[in-house]
């Protein structure tokens, strides 16, 4: 992600960008359940045997966990970090 925003235009982007991200998310989240809740369907009306749903709800879901953490977790880079990259970046040319 970007630096801290300096200016209401900047945030703005910022916000669309946060915006989008989030429907993506929710669109993404209800094509899994209603996919998965499909495939469970099959699954039973073809006999409930061996669970083969559950390597599409885990393969999927591991997708899905990474794309939340992407639009709720992750963190943007301040201004703060880089200046400390920076500066270890700067220490570490100086000992060479």
């Amino acid at each position: 992600m970007e630096a801290s925003p300096q200016n209401d235009q900047e945030l703005r982007k910022l916000a669309l960008v946060q915006v989008k991200k989030k429907r993506d998310f929710a669109n993404h989240a209800i094509t899994y359940v209603i996919v998965n809740a499909l495939l469970l369907v099959i699954w039973a009306l073809t006999g409930a045997g061996f669970f083969w749903p559950g390597f599409v709800i885990a393969g999927w879901g591991i997708g899905l966990a990474l794309n939340a953490w992407d639009v709720y977790g992750r963190k943007p880079i301040s201004e703060d970090a880089i200046q400390r990259e920076t500066e270890r970046l700067r220490a570490e040319g100086a000992d060479r």
